[in-house]
């Protein structure tokens, strides 16, 4: 994937990163009470009270079965477990969390709860929805690929810089025990994936040889050398003498003794094991029951209940509107060969790539500087947040993103993190840097997924959960404001820009004529070199991401084409009285939203200005 938001979980916890400990005690404080009110003999709350005690329950409880997630959002407490996510039990108690939880929330009266809170309403009940439907389907028997890796995950929490704190002994301790939740986790995933065996629900061949090196490349002859080591180099300065050999003496056991033949039982697993069951299909039609699965995966990630088909035909109709936006600006630039000849002088001259590493990353510092002029003039409501530039780290960059964002500490202890990758310079032409740039960064996921976490008023899972389609749409908006920002005046920016939004519309294609229409990895691949001027390092990775994860490339043109719409329904029902700032609040200001329930929010605002 080119451009996402950086995953960090065991199965798909997205962006999501730690808040303070005065809000965490806050919100414990207030659940509390909540229970407490809740017990007092003849007191009868009003629905908003019932409402917000409900879901600060909800969230308390999913922290709970979600342990990981807990720490992303700055809960500490349950930093020494790790959650298996794959066991019956965990199975259950997650259907029975979602079952009661839509059971009590249907007991509140809409109507009686104020017009923020029947929005976080819709999304609760929107979301407890699309949990239960989930279920029917068996999506533990494959339980990473080479782009979800609770192993990469877990050597991120470790390296840190991620959520995991590393600050006292017992934060140490609590990353022990939290690692050999991990080990029993990689046994109880085998056999997730031996039941998947013989229920036909596999990997497809080629993406089982890709995560087979990932696994390789945590194994080492030294422990030392491991990147779970990490934490050990890392340790403060105040830690005694007698705490600094303890842990170094516990880790390099842990390590050594048991993470390690773990991590190698479970490549060779793969490699002896599970590849020579692997699928030859490279969709999800290949699968039992499959394009009815696809179609629940397409419509969870877009949030709509568009049938697979019409996004298949909006995907070519915006391939050929690209197209044909793309070929003007070749005409402008005066290149005298075709659309294809202008692709490969694009995508090969060496005046388009930076020689060093570094002029990447200061290439991206400029743009920041001269887009933050541009951003008051568009938005009342910014992050207080800033965000750094980094590059990718060098364990990772080789199967990373080419770009991806890190959301901040709500707490101000670190700031988001827009990171590139400086892999392979040929993959990070200097034409596309503009458009990156707000994708990622501002006013992009940085101002979104920042801005949402900074909101106060709204339930805690309003703040750290997300939808892509929302997410993704908007960056993908922010690519069509730098238009009117005036920040592709250079004919070869611009053309970056379509180069990207050619990548969102591509995807519509191909995705579902992966897993809906039969269509092969090499057609879906040759299809996107005929479209476009990426990198077929960058082609490669993305069609082989579509058949990791169903559905999600889907989310970001369809969330950005919802929100134009909704955009253009205001501009012309409202007139002289529509004001684009005004617009963007109502997009920012109550966190990520399901398209549906936006759509009600544009319009419920749209009516109050009239």
């Amino acid at each position: 994937m080119r451009k996402a938001v950086l995953a960090l979980s065991i199965g798909a916890i997205i962006g999501l990163t730690a808040c303070g400990d005065n809000e965490t005690q806050q919100a414990a404080q207030k659940v509390q009470a909540s229970e407490t009110s809740q017990t007092q003999v003849g007191q009868k709350l009003s629905a908003e009270e019932t409402y917000l005690a409900l879901v600060d329950n909800y969230f308390n409880d999913k922290l709970k079965l979600e342990p990981i997630y807990a720490t992303y959002v700055g809960v500490n407490d349950y930093n020494d477990q790790f959650g298996d996510g794959l066991s019956d039990a965990y199975l259950k108690q997650r259907h029975d969390l979602n079952t009661r939880y839509l059971k009590e929330v249907k007991n509140i009266n809409r109507d009686q709860l104020p017009d923020a809170l029947k929005l976080s309403y819709d999304m609760f009940t929107y979301d407890r929805n699309v949990a239960l439907a989930d279920e029917t389907f068996p999506n533990h028997f494959m339980p990473m690929n080479q782009f979800y890796s609770t192993v990469i995950s877990m050597v991120q929490l470790g390296s840190g810089e991620s959520a995991q704190p590393f600050k006292t002994v017992d934060d140490y301790r609590n990353w022990e025990k939290r690692l050999q939740g991990f080990i029993e986790w990689l046994k109880l995933a085998q056999v997730r994936m031996d039941e998947g065996i013989e229920s036909k629900v596999v990997l497809p061949r080629v993406l089982v040889e890709r995560i087979i090196p990932q696994l390789s490349a945590q194994l080492v002859d030294n422990v030392s050398d491991s990147l779970f080591y990490t934490p050990i180099t890392l340790m403060p300065d105040s830690f005694s003498e007698a705490d600094k050999q303890a842990l170094t003496q516990e880790y390099s056991q842990l390590i050594g003794e048991q993470l390690l033949p773990e991590l190698t039982g479970l490549r060779d697993y793969f490699q002896n094991t599970y590849l020579k069951s692997s699928r030859a299909t490279d969709g999800w039609w290949g699968l039992p029951n499959g394009k009815v699965w696809y179609q629940h995966l397409a419509n969870t990630h877009t949030t709509t209940t568009m049938p697979v088909d019409e996004i298949h035909k909006v995907g070519l109709e915006e391939v050929a509107r690209i197209l044909s936006e793309m070929d003007k600006v070749r005409v402008q630039v005066g290149f005298e060969g075709d659309l294809t000849a202008f692709f490969a002088s694009l995508s090969s001259e060496p005046q388009y790539f930076f020689t060093e590493r570094q002029g990447l990353v200061d290439g991206y510092m400029e743009l920041k500087d001269k887009i933050n002029i541009e951003l008051p003039k568009y938005f009342n409501v910014m992050p207080k947040a800033d965000y750094v530039v980094k590059p990718v780290e060098s364990f990772r960059e080789k199967s990373a993103a080419g770009a991806s964002y890190q959301s901040p500490a709500v707490d101000g202890s670190r700031p988001g993190v827009f990171y590139i990758n400086t892999y392979n310079l040929k993959a990070q032409p200097k034409w596309g840097m503009t458009t990156l740039s707000l994708h990622e960064a501002a006013p992009g996921h940085h101002f979104q997924i920042a801005i949402k976490q900074e909101l106060t008023g709204v339930p805690e899972f309003q703040r750290f959960g997300g939808y892509t389609a929302f997410e993704e749409g908007w960056a993908l908006y922010a690519e069509y404001l730098g238009i009117e920002m005036g920040l592709f005046e250079d004919p070869y920016q611009y053309f970056g820009k379509l180069s990207d939004e050619m990548l969102r519309a591509m995807r519509l294609v191909v995705d579902t004529g992966l897993h809906a229409k039969g269509w092969t990895r090499e057609q879906a691949i040759q299809y996107m070199k005929d479209n476009s001027p990426m990198a077929e390092s960058d082609i490669i990775a993305e069609v082989e991401r579509y058949m990791a994860i169903p559905g999600q490339a889907l989310s970001y043109k369809v969330g950005q084409l919802q929100i134009l719409a909704l955009r253009a329904k205001a501009e012309k029902e409202l007139g002289d009285k529509f004001d684009l700032k005004a617009y963007h609040d109502q997009i920012l200001t109550s966190g990520s939203l399901p398209m549906e329930v936006m759509e009600l929010k544009v319009n419920d605002w749209i009516a109050k200005q009239k």
